[in-house]
């Protein structure tokens, strides 16, 4: 787990502002800043790495924050990001909607969209936000697609639970070892799919989609409950839910893919997870792989660098490289 703080107050007040956006800009991705505070900004902001995630806190002036369609043609860090506001308000637009969130009124937003974000209340806004990939998660595009800008109410029920867990990570960095981070994130990405589901199902539960989206929130939690399984087949996942091959093929490419290609791409991400883990340092590559149903070391390594663009063991090495560092002041 890596952390980085930035402080304006180290920095001479006529940089301060530019010097938070160029730190936004290098950290997450190139954006368009204004803020009518002038020498006066202040900003504190905290980066936590949790693998392929991030947990971030900040502390800020009213500020003005967008992505133009430039800007996300420009650099796309692939990434759904919950915000929680805890102090002061978050206006934002993305797509054709718009809408004003308040105090643990959580929303999600798309790297790949265009948006503009003002924060605003004050004289501090405080907001804590995390960054997961897109690539791989558990909901398909078109169902985030229609949680984009709502309002996800952190005060009851699984939303209490995940900003809970986000404010007691951000508040006790010192607490946890490096070798928490893959664990932690396991931990964000199912609180956010069980926030995420929540939402989609309580939509409309007479809608005719609804029974089918049920259905295949629960076969991708059966699928995630048994990806060590050697025999965990599209037979033996449609067996399980009393469903045919047929037509458990059918809603999977409804979502675009195939259940193959996402029972390898949950087994390639826990891999991943295991192979950048310090405390499985020792643990041969193929004994990892094959604990995720990759019995030919061959096979993993070719499907892992195609997922990921590097073998196993040059990621595994840069993991350790990266956990190695100290944080960056």
């Amino acid at each position: 787990m890596i952390e980085k703080t930035f402080r304006s107050h180290d920095v001479p007040s006529t940089d301060r502002f530019d010097a938070w956006r160029k730190r936004l800009g290098r950290d997450v991705s190139p954006l368009d800043s204004g803020s009518d505070e002038g020498d006066g900004f202040r900003a504190e902001t905290r980066l936590l790495r949790l693998g392929g995630s991030r947990v971030w806190s900040t502390v800020v002036d009213p500020a003005t924050i967008r992505r133009t369609p430039e800007l996300v043609r420009r650099s796309d860090p692939g990434v759904y990001t919950l915000i929680l506001p805890l102090r002061g308000e978050s206006e934002v637009a993305q797509g054709d909607r718009e809408a004003v969130h308040g105090p643990f009124d959580m929303h999600v937003l798309d790297s790949s969209q265009p948006v503009h974000l003002r924060l605003r209340g004050g004289p501090s806004v405080y907001l804590i936000g995390a960054d997961v990939p897109k690539a791989g998660f558990p909901l398909p595009p078109p169902w985030m697609d229609q949680l984009l800008t709502r309002r996800l109410p952190g005060r009851e029920g699984v939303g209490a639970l995940l900003s809970g867990f986000l404010m007691q990570l951000t508040d006790d960095t010192h607490s946890y070892r490096s070798s928490d981070g893959p664990r932690l994130e396991a931990a964000l990405l199912e609180l956010l799919t069980a926030l995420f589901a929540h939402h989609l199902d309580a939509d409309d539960s007479s809608a005719p989609d609804s029974a089918r989206r049920a259905l295949v929130l629960r076969i991708q939690a059966f699928i995630r409950q048994h990806l060590r399984d050697p025999q965990l087949t599209p037979p033996a996942v449609a067996a399980a839910h009393h469903i045919s091959v047929s037509y458990l093929h059918r809603i999977f490419q409804g979502e675009g893919t195939t259940v193959s290609s996402w029972i390898r791409e949950q087994r390639l991400a826990n891999a991943r997870r295991d192979l950048a883990d310090p405390t499985l340092r020792d643990t041969p590559i193929h004994v990892i792989a094959s604990r995720w149903g990759f019995p030919r070391a061959a096979d993993f390594s070719r499907v892992f660098r195609n997922a990921y663009g590097i073998p196993p063991r040059d990621y595994r090495d840069h993991a350790s490289t990266q956990l190695s560092l100290p944080p960056t002041p």
